[in-house]
């Protein structure tokens, strides 16, 4: 997944819930839930970027270009494999925490299936920077050892500077291609919102965790600022690739 530029930067500082470790914290079952719930979501959200990649590279116009989104993918796969052990050593079921998130990740990639190998690229740099940029903002709210695991598997595996520059190489061959990937990135940060969005609203966990009933760091400004925060990043992201966001 990629960095995000200023996301983590703007979070509020550290909480009660995030001076402890994980076996302090986890006392709370209301806590416990959140964290099961967030890391069954990264879970899941590792598992597709893995299948996503392998599919993306499928359309890559060269072996080279097959070759990085093969190694990206690996990547992601072993960030998955990660999530996965921490849940299965903190006594959740992996499978069980990730498929209450399959619908909507499933609903985003339907809906926002590319037409191309440059659209594929666009899509797969906004939709993870979202997501990096939301998990971001959320661990640093967390408790230190599931505030690292998460910080961890963010860890860019490539992509952005890959995708930047492929993208701007066929902007500068064609600027005709601009303008429809500036229409492709903000159809994307919409949808990647509205699912966000959506999914913390029916996960009680999550949205108690958001608006500060767990973690006391949030309450409803800052949620609101938070987004204001990934909308921003999300902006100096497109300006990198040469399109207007």
């Amino acid at each position: 997944m990629t960095t995000p530029d200023n996301a983590s930067d703007a979070s509020a500082g550290p909480t009660s819930v995030a001076a402890q470790d994980w076996a302090r914290a986890s006392v709370d079952p209301q806590y416990r839930a959140a964290v099961v719930d967030l890391l069954g979501a990264l879970a899941y959200g590792e598992l597709a970027a893995f299948e996503r990649l392998a599919e993306d590279a499928k359309l890559a116009p060269s072996l080279a270009d097959k070759a990085e989104l093969a190694k990206m993918a690996s990547a992601e796969f072993h960030h998955f494999e990660r999530i996965r052990d921490r849940l299965t050593e903190i006594g959740a079921a992996p499978t069980e925490a990730m498929e209450p998130f399959v619908t909507a990740y499933e609903s985003f990639h339907k809906q926002t299936a590319p037409s191309d190998w440059l659209e594929g690229l666009v899509k797969a740099y906004v939709g993870d920077s979202i997501a990096s940029d939301f998990y971001r903002e959320v661990a640093a709210h967390l408790d230190a050892d599931t505030r690292g695991l998460v910080l961890g598997v963010l860890d860019d595996t490539g992509h952005a500077s890959f995708a930047v520059e492929k993208v701007r190489a066929a902007i500068d061959a064609d600027p005709r291609v601009g303008g429809r990937l500036a229409l492709w990135a903000r159809r994307l940060m919409g949808e990647a919102l509205s699912q966000s969005q959506r999914v913390v609203a029916e996960r009680d966990a999550l949205s108690t965790m958001l608006v500060g009933g767990v973690a006391d760091g949030f309450d409803l400004a800052e949620v609101g600022r938070m987004f204001s925060r990934i909308t921003e990043a999300h902006t100096k992201r497109m300006a990198a690739l040469g399109l207007a966001a």
